[in-house]
């Protein structure tokens, strides 16, 4: 007997994760895929959500699988230099980067996401041994007291960054650096141009979303003396791109010849 399909309400800003679980399933189903995250696509079909109103190209898919894989290889580094440490997973949406990545037994995992996108969580993926979902905005500063600071911390938030305010954003970071004793980011942040531009981002339109934060490399650096930017990459230049079918590739190419282009998005990997 097929078990019914799990119901999905969100809107906005919330709904735009689905537009990214889409984007790596689609991935998934590729010949030669990027991620090659088969969970994403056994999550879609157990939603009941019209995933074809994101309109997901194949571009698209391969640029949400390309983020994703290289904020994994990032943390999957951390934790290759970390036996005993502890990730914290902002606005984690239906992302199953704990299961990808499958740390040992000496890390303790966050995943942190407002309530109902929790909800929506545990109806899909198993518990696990080291694993604590918690429900709340990331920007709630409360949820931090249930994670522990004695470890080395990894933080990592993807798609999420730019949907807060420069205030709250900034003061999340902050909370975090000092909350923990050292440890890693790694995110993604869009510049002020791709803000001024999110009418385009077809994504954020459909969802009824609305992009707050735009940064760059300084901007980020002047968040605390603490920071340290280790590798700073293009999403139009990012390792793997060269998979992409030929017009896309060739896409990419030219227009990260534009600087203000080649920067409306990056990813930052930082130390702290």
């Amino acid at each position: 007997m097929t078990s019914p399909r799990a119901k999905v309400q969100l809107t906005g800003e919330k709904e735009t994760l689905l537009a990214t679980l889409y984007g790596r399933a689609v991935d998934s189903r590729a010949q030669d895929p990027i991620l090659g995250d088969p969970t994403a696509a056994d999550t879609v079909r157990r939603l009941d959500y019209d995933f074809t109103k994101m309109r997901i190209s194949p571009a698209d898919a391969a640029a949400i699988a390309l983020r994703a894989r290289q904020l994994d290889v990032w943390t999957a580094r951390f934790l290759a230099r970390h036996e005993e440490a502890t990730v914290v997973h902002l606005g984690c949406g239906l992302d199953s980067r704990v299961h990808r990545l499958d740390p040992g037994p000496g890390v303790r995992w966050y995943d942190i996401d407002y309530p109902e996108v929790i909800a929506l969580r545990r109806q899909l993926y198993p518990e696990r041994a080291g694993y604590t979902a918690l429900a709340s905005s990331v920007t709630d500063p409360e949820w931090l007291a249930r994670v522990p600071s004695d470890l080395p911390t990894m933080v990592v938030a993807e798609g999420l960054l730019m949907y807060l305010t420069e205030e709250d954003g900034s003061a999340l970071l902050r909370r975090l650096m000092a909350h923990a004793p050292r440890g890693e980011l790694a995110f993604d942040a869009f510049s002020r141009f791709a803000i001024r531009s999110q009418r385009i981002n077809r994504v954020v339109v459909a969802a009824g979303a609305r992009l707050h934060w735009g940064t760059d490399a300084a901007g980020l650096a002047r968040l605390s003396p603490k920071l340290e930017i280790v590798e700073s990459l293009s999403a139009l230049e990012l390792p793997g791109i060269g998979k992409l079918p030929a017009r896309y590739r060739l896409a990419a190419r030219a227009l990260a010849k534009v600087p203000a282009v080649r920067d409306m998005a990056r990813l930052y990997h930082c130390r702290f």
